[in-house]
This record gives C-alpha cells, structure tokens and sequence, in this order.
C-alpha cells in the first residue's frame, strides 16, 4: 500500500515539474522576443547601404563578364559579305579566345606592356580567324587563314596556289551573292594542303585580285583571305593602298580568337533600335558550327 502512494507521490511531482516548466518557457518567450535585434538605421543610410550591394553585384557581373570575354568565348556580329558563303551579314558568332593565347588585343582596351603571345598556339591553315586590323590595331575583321609564316601565295587566272601548288577546288553551283547584279555566284568546295576543306565563292572571272604577285609571308606573319573571293578586302590588298587599303599580312599578336559557331542570325533590316525586328531570324542559322 505504502509502495502505492510512493508511485501517486512521484506522478504528482513529475506533472507539477513539467508545469512549472511550461509555465517558465511561457514566460520567458516574450523576454526573447524582446531581445531581438531592431534595425535602427534611418532611411539615408538603408539606401546607401542597398546602392553599396546592388553596385557589389554588378562590379562582381562585370569583371566575370571581363574574364569571359578575355579568356574563354566573345562574341560578334558580322557586318559584310565578304566571308560569305560561310558567314552572312546579320550572323552573330561566338569566337574561342583561348585557342591561340593572349596578347594585349585580347583584352577590351590594349595592353601595351603585353609584348607577342602569351600560351601561344599557332593557328591552322583554313582556321577561321577574328583579328584586329593591322594598319590601325582597332578595328575587328574576321578572314580565313591561308598562308602560314614561310608559305607562298598567289592567284593565278582565278586559281589558289599555296607553295606553287593548285589548290584543288570543286564546283558545287550557284549561290546567291548579296550586293552584287546578278545577285548570283558559283560556290566551289576548296581543299586546303593540309585536307581541310571549306565552301568559297566566286562572282567574276578576272576580278582585279584574281591575278596577283607572289607573296612570301614573313615569320610570325599570317596571309588571310575572304571566302568571297571577289568581294573581300584581305591580304592580297596592300595596307598601303589609297583607294582600297587591304588587309596585308597579319601579325600574330594581332589575332583574337577562331570562330567556332553561329549562335543566331538576324535577317536584313534587323536592328536594336527596332523592337518589332527583334525574332526576325534565319532560323535554319541558329548553333551551325564553323569550320
């Protein structure tokens, strides 16, 4: 009996326990409230601090944006016809910047204490290639690579020849050529020395850089050509030229990056400043690789 009580004993002591209990936290949970943190900043200073971390965000989006287009892909649009049947006017590429290394072009102001290549890789015969303008280091063009440094170049009666050897190219038919009457050329499949093959175009027999000198390209130099061929300003152009400054040979500090791939294209008449042109798009363009 007396074992009994002595259980009633310590269930009653255990409830009340467990009362007081509740009633303690109970208590104290205004007391926590209490102690939380209030902001006490006035309206000057919470908007100083927001402006302080939307400009922490932005700088971190712009020197990401940097690296990007510095080290790895930039992107461009292309402004002619003069690679076409390739690349169209409206094409808006996306160009490997990391595949020849770096040099003080690669960067979005010119670094002159940047002296040759840094990693350099040379590029390849038939690469296509973004590179500033030699004759006044800004402006962006964009040609194949024809001659490598040591090579010899030349036209001849509307035919390639790389170290005196005929560059074997292949008629395919016509195409359309943009800016010209008739708005039509005859599209060849060219195989370069190395095996590697691209589509070019001709407009004209006899244009007046169908026939040329031997050019010899110098060390460290590059020899590029426009896929259209009769509608390209390249380096069979010299530099020096007072009607129609060429291209030259191309230093290979002067190179960017290759071109790897058209991400979209926008028709003619497209522009930024006319929202109602924004998805007028050659949709069959969108992702075609380069080679």
């Amino acid at each position: 009996m007396a074992k009994s009580d002595d259980t009633a004993n310590e269930t009653i002591a255990a409830a009340a326990n467990t009362a007081a209990k509740v009633d303690h936290e109970t208590v104290a949970t205004p007391e926590a409230e209490a102690e939380e943190e209030v902001d006490t900043r006035d309206a000057k200073q919470v908007a100083v601090d927001e402006a302080k971390e939307i400009f922490s965000v932005v700088a971190v989006a712009l020197i990401l944006v940097m690296i990007l287009r510095t080290f790895l892909f930039q992107p461009f649009t292309i402004p002619s016809a003069s690679m076409e049947p390739n690349l169209y006017e409206g094409d808006y590429i996306i160009v490997s910047k990391w595949d020849y290394g770096i040099s003080k072009y690669s960067f979005p102001i010119a670094l002159p204490f940047i002296k040759g290549r840094i990693m350099n890789h040379a590029p390849k015969r038939g690469d296509i290639v973004v590179f500033k303008l030699p004759r006044d280091n800004k402006t962006d063009y964009i040609k194949r690579v024809i001659g490598l440094p040591g090579d010899t170049v030349q036209m001849r009666q509307d035919q390639l020849y790389v170290n005196g050897v005929a560059v074997p190219a292949t008629e395919i038919g016509p195409v359309e050529a943009k800016g010209f009457e008739p708005r039509y050329a005859t599209a060849y499949r060219e195989s370069l020395p190395d095996g590697r093959t691209h589509l070019m175009q001709d407009i004209v027999k006899d244009g007046r850089a169908d026939d040329t000198g031997e050019f010899v390209v110098p060390a460290g130099n590059y020899f590029m050509m426009g896929d259209n061929r009769d509608n390209s300003l390249d380096s069979r152009f010299s530099p020096d030229d007072p009607y129609e400054p060429g291209v030259g040979f191309v230093p290979e500090a002067n190179l960017e990056g290759r071109a790897v791939l058209i991400l979209m294209s926008w028709k003619e008449g497209s522009s930024l400043w006319k929202p109602w042109t924004w998805l007028n798009f050659h949709w069959d363009r969108f992702f075609k690789s380069l080679h």
